[in-house]
């Protein structure tokens, strides 16, 4: 499967000057929502993420996905392993899970978003899940920014990176970019302004 065919095809893999959540600017943005707009598509990508995580025969009982971005990806995952889904969610800035779901002590929690740049957004949810019973047995997405290191690639993981390093982490497909403190930016040099085209922007 390749996967940077796939968001290039949807119009996902964009090129332009961008702000992150981070507070970073890059001039490539991952935009997974017009990926998972197909959902046969999204349901190919979920199987492929599905197969990597059951060669390495991890236990798991829930997929978890912190809102609103990891949901599609998340929901897709669990059906392709059949497990139970749940999400976590931001109330007044803090992650918490709530909508009636719960999590039983020692319960085995995967937790899947659709992109993880740093992972914060990621261990934010695995946190909430923690103290409430549950216990991580790994950290999956479709793409991964670079920033960490996933089971089967050679890219090596950089500080930046905020996922442990004892929990594995599973993703379809690196996509390094470059990215750039706002002061040492090339674009904003340029004399071009960043734009923010994720959930947390518009």
């Amino acid at each position: 499967m390749h996967v940077e065919s796939i968001y290039k095809n949807a119009n996902a893999l964009l090129e332009g000057h961008f702000l992150l959540s981070s507070g970073k600017h890059s001039r490539y943005y991952l935009q997974s929502a017009k990926v998972l707009e197909s959902p046969k598509v999204a349901e190919e990508l979920a199987c492929a993420l599905a197969a990597m995580i059951k060669m390495h025969s991890l236990e798991i009982d829930t997929i978890c996905s912190p809102a609103l971005g990891g949901v599609l990806a998340g929901y897709e995952l669990a059906r392709a392993l059949g497990k139970r889904f749940i999400f976590a969610e931001r109330v007044n800035g803090e992650m918490s899970i709530r909508r009636g779901f719960d999590i039983a002590q020692g319960e085995k929690i995967l937790v899947c978003e659709d992109i993880i740049t740093t992972g914060g957004s990621a261990l934010e949810a695995a946190r909430v899940a923690q103290s409430m019973g549950g216990i991580i047995v790994g950290f999956a997405a479709l793409a991964n920014r670079g920033f960490c290191q996933r089971v089967g690639s050679e890219l090596k993981g950089k500080p930046t990176c905020k996922l442990p390093h004892d929990v594995p982490f599973f993703a379809l497909a690196d996509f390094e970019f470059d990215i750039y403190e706002p002061s040492e930016c090339p674009l904003c040099k340029e004399g071009s302004k960043a734009i923010k085209p994720g959930s947390r922007g518009n």
